[in-house]
């Protein structure tokens, strides 16, 4: 069996000792009752907290999004963080520590965030590509 990798962009790929990956996830997640208090200042301070959370546990935000009503994010992490960590590490520091420091999201919310979140994995190669791919190895 022969595995060819097609380099066209460095960056693209991250490297370890033993690996070779390129792993992204689109999350999106909202506050309790769908409330719209993500806004400012709490979405600044909260921008701020994302990125802090995401250095300690190694993860790289590309692109982040906040709404006042929900968060949207797209994250590159490594092959050993699964989605479910991710989502509850930024979850549960922002909570809180956003509850400490703005009394309103205690008086109003019982919790700041839902226990649900959505997450879709992303790539540069399509699903059908990846697919075709494999079928085809049978043929080689």
């Amino acid at each position: 069996m022969h595995i060819i990798i097609y380099v066209t962009r460095r960056e693209r790929w991250t490297y370890s000792n033993t690996t070779v990956y390129n792993i992204g996830y689109h999350i999106i997640w909202c506050p309790k009752y769908r409330r719209r208090v993500l806004i400012p200042p709490i979405s600044d301070r909260l921008h701020e907290l994302l990125f802090e959370k995401a250095i300690e546990i190694d993860v790289d935000i590309e692109v982040l999004e906040i709404m006042p009503d929900h968060v949207h994010m797209f994250v590159k992490t490594p092959p050993t963080a699964s989605p479910h960590y991710i989502v509850q590490q930024f979850k549960g520091y922002t909570s809180r520590t956003l509850r400490q420091e703005f009394k309103v999201l205690r008086t109003r919310l019982p919790s700041l965030w839902t226990r649900s979140y959505y997450v879709e994995s992303c790539g540069h190669i399509s699903e059908a590509a990846v697919k075709k791919y494999i079928e085809e190895q049978k043929r080689i």
